[in-house]
C-alpha cells in the first residue's frame, strides 16, 4: 500500500511537472512569449546584438527552417483552421493558401542588392544593413500571413522583431511564433529573434512604439494605427487601409471580368485590403456583367428597401463597421435579414449610386455595390474618387491599352491588376514575390527585405580602381 501510494506520488508529481513545462513553454519562456513588453523588447535587442555575428549563409539557414516548419502540412493546416477559429473571420482554404504563399513567396537575403561606384576616386559601396529591432504591428484581419511574411524579410535584412499582434489573434500568434522559434533554435541560431508579450493590448502596443530600443515601427492596420506609428518620430513603414475600386468597360471579357470580381471580391470573405470593394461598370455592359457575377456566385438585391436593411446591419447610424461581420460569408450576412440562400452563394451585390455608404466605407465583407458610369472615362473618375487617395489597389477589366494607362496614371495605387482577380496582385496567379504589409501612406509598396533595411555608404578612397 506504502509502495503504491509513493509510485502515485512520483507520478503526480511528474505530470505536474511536465504540465508546468508544457506550460512555461507555450506561454513565457525561450521561444519568444514574454510577460511583459518590456522583456520582450529587451530579449530582441540581446539577440540582435547577437545576430549581427552571424554570416549571411547563416540568415538563410534560419529563414529556410522558417519556410520548413510552415510549409509542413500539419502545421499549415493548424494554423489556418486556429485563425478562423478564434478571429472568427475569413475562410480556412483561403487562410492556408495565404499562409503557404508568404512561406513560398517572401523574398529573403537575395533582396538585399549592393550597389557599387568605381571610379578615379576609388570604390564606394552602398549596403543594406539592418535598423536593430523592429516593432510590429500586425491585424487581426491577416494574423499569421503578416507574422510569417515580416519574420522572413526583417530577419533577411538582420534585425530582430517584437510583435504586438491584436488581442483577438493572441493564441494563433503565439502559436506561430513560438514554432518559428524552436525551428531558429535547432537552426542554433540566436534565442528571441521573434518575441510578442502573451498578453497584446493597446497598452503593450504604446509601449512598443515609444520603446527607446525599437529602432524602426512597422504598422500594418488601420489608419488609426498608422498614424499613431507615425506620429512617434521613429522610422515608421505604414500599411494602411484600401478601398479598393474595380472599374470594367465595354471592351473586356465580360464572362471573364464577373468570375474575377466574384474570386476576389469572395477571397477569405473580403478581409484582404487588396479584395475588390466597388465595382464601376460603363452602362452598356452592366446588365450583361451582373447576369455573369450572378452565375459566378453572386446574390443580387434589387429591392431597395433591402438593400437600405442591410445598410443597417453593416454600418451603423454613424456610419461605423459592424465588426461582427466583418470577414462573414454572404450567406451568414443574408441569414442576419432573413434571407437564406445555398453555400454557392459568395458574394451579395446591389447597384448603388456613386455616394453610397458601401461605395464609400471599405466593408471588408463580400457586399459588393455596383454603379453604373456613362462611359470609361467617367468610371475611371469614379474609381478615383471612391478609392480615396489611400493608394492602395485597383482593379481593372479591359483591352483598351490607352485606358489600363490612364487608370494606372491617374488612381496612383500600390498595386494595380488588370485583367485579373485582386489577389493576383499579390502572387496568387499573378507573377511576383508576396507581402501582407503593403504600406502606402509611407511609400514603401509591397515590402520586402530591403524594406526593413537601411543604406549605408562604405568609401575607399583611392583603392581598387581597376577599369
Amino acid at each position: 500500500m506504502n509502495i503504491e501510494t509513493s509510485l502515485v506520488e512520483k507520478l503526480v508529481k511528474k505530470v505536474m511537472e511536465e504540465m508546468n513545462s508544457i506550460d512555461q513553454v507555450n506561454n513565457f519562456d525561450e521561444y519568444g512569449i514574454f510577460n511583459t513588453m518590456d522583456e520582450a523588447i529587451e530579449a530582441a535587442y540581446i539577440a540582435q546584438r547577437q545576430y549581427l555575428k552571424c554570416s549571411i549563409s547563416d540568415r538563410e539557414r534560419y529563414i529556410k527552417a522558417i519556410r520548413n516548419v510552415i510549409l509542413k502540412e500539419e502545421n499549415l493546416e493548424r494554423l489556418s483552421r486556429v485563425t478562423v477559429e478564434e478571429t472568427e473571420m475569413g475562410v480556412y482554404e483561403h487562410k492556408y493558401i495565404k499562409n503557404k504563399l508568404a512561406a513560398e513567396k517572401t523574398p529573403g537575403t537575395e533582396d538585399l542588392v549592393t550597389e557599387a561606384m568605381a571610379g578615379d576616386d576609388g570604390l564606394t559601396l552602398v549596403e543594406l544593413s539592418p535598423f536593430g529591432v523592429i516593432g510590429s504591428i500586425t491585424p487581426t484581419t491577416n494574423p499569421t500571413e503578416t507574422i510569417i511574411s515580416n519574420s522572413i524579410g526583417m530577419l533577411a535584412a538582420g534585425n530582430s522583431v517584437v510583435f504586438s499582434p491584436h488581442p483577438k489573434s493572441k493564441k494563433v500568434s503565439i502559436d506561430i511564433i513560438t514554432m518559428m522559434n524552436k525551428a531558429l533554435k535547432d537552426e542554433g541560431a540566436p534565442a528571441n529573434l521573434i518575441t510578442m508579450v502573451g498578453e497584446p493590448s493597446i497598452e503593450n502596443t504604446n509601449i512598443l512604439m515609444n520603446h527607446p530600443k525599437i529602432s524602426m515601427i512597422v504598422a500594418t492596420g488601420g489608419p488609426g494605427i498608422v498614424k499613431m506609428a507615425m506620429s512617434t518620430g521613429k522610422k515608421a513603414i505604414g500599411a494602411g487601409a484600401g478601398n479598393p475600386p474595380v472599374v470594367v468597360d465595354e471592351t473586356a471579357n465580360i464572362e471573364k471580368a464577373a468570375k474575377d470580381i466574384i474570386d476576389g471580391c469572395s477571397f477569405d470573405n473580403n478581409i484582404p485590403c487588396i479584395a475588390e470593394k466597388e465595382v464601376i461598370a460603363v452602362d452598356s455592359i452592366t446588365d450583361y456583367l451582373i447576369f455573369n457575377m450572378k452565375k459566378s456566385g453572386a446574390y443580387e438585391i434589387k429591392d431597395k428597401e433591402i438593400v437600405d436593411k442591410l445598410t443597417k446591419i453593416v454600418l451603423d447610424e454613424n456610419e461605423n463597421l459592424n465588426k461582427d461581420l466583418v470577414g462573414k460569408s454572404a450567406k451568414y450576412i443574408l441569414k442576419q435579414i432573413n434571407i437564406e440562400v445555398d453555400e454557392d452563394i459568395k458574394v451579395i451585390i446591389a447597384e448603388t449610386d456613386k455616394d453610397h455608404p458601401w461605395v464609400r466605407h471599405e466593408l471588408m465583407m463580400p457586399v459588393l455595390p455596383i454603379v453604373r458610369a456613362k462611359d470609361v472615362d467617367e468610371a475611371i473618375d469614379i474609381a478615383i474618387e471612391a478609392e480615396q487617395g489611400n493608394r492602395h489597389t485597383a482593379i481593372m477589366h479591359s483591352n483598351n491599352v490607352e485606358k489600363l494607362t490612364k487608370m494606372a496614371k491617374l488612381i496612383q495605387t500600390t498595386i494595380f491588376v488588370k485583367n485579373g482577380p485582386s489577389y493576383a496582385g499579390i502572387g496568387v496567379g499573378g507573377e511576383g514575390y508576396t507581402t501582407f504589409t503593403i504600406a502606402g501612406p509611407t511609400g514603401e509598396g509591397l515590402t520586402s527585405a530591403k524594406s526593413f533595411a537601411r543604406k549605408r555608404r562604405c568609401v575607399l578612397v583611392g583603392g581598387f580602381h581597376i577599369k
